[in-house]
């Protein structure tokens, strides 16, 4: 996904995100991990802080220690979407984890109604 060139992408609202990133975004601001999980292909992929998580049950153990590590609030920012498969959906986080502030970018990768691969950076 680092070959996505994102000033190519089209802003994008909250409400017209693809069904199954706002699913994911919801699920995880509520610390619903089943339905995270739920929003993921069996072989997808997540990177967040240069760690790589395959498939769902790596994902579901990194989701749930997310859940239980931390308090955080999560605000939408804004979006990008180039075609159908590719999301950038910026959010900004304030709660107890170290630096207590950050605006972080999800980047999805959809398979159909399925979220692929999910990269989350600054």
């Amino acid at each position: 996904m680092s070959t996505v060139d994102w000033s190519e992408g089209i802003r994008t609202s909250l409400d017209d995100l693809p069904a199954v990133v706002a699913t994911y975004l919801d699920a995880h601001r509520q610390h619903d991990v089943a339905t995270a999980i739920s929003t993921f292909t069996a072989d997808a992929a997540v990177t967040d802080e240069g760690h790589t998580y395959r498939g769902r049950e790596e994902i579901g153990t990194w989701l749930g220690r997310a859940a239980s590590q931390y308090t955080f609030t999560t605000d939408f920012t804004g979006a990008t979407t180039i075609g159908a498969a590719h999301v950038d959906v910026v959010a900004h986080l304030e709660g107890d984890f170290p630096g207590r502030v950050a605006d972080l970018h999800f980047r999805f990768l959809l398979e159909g109604t399925s979220i692929s691969r999910l990269v989350i950076e600054p």
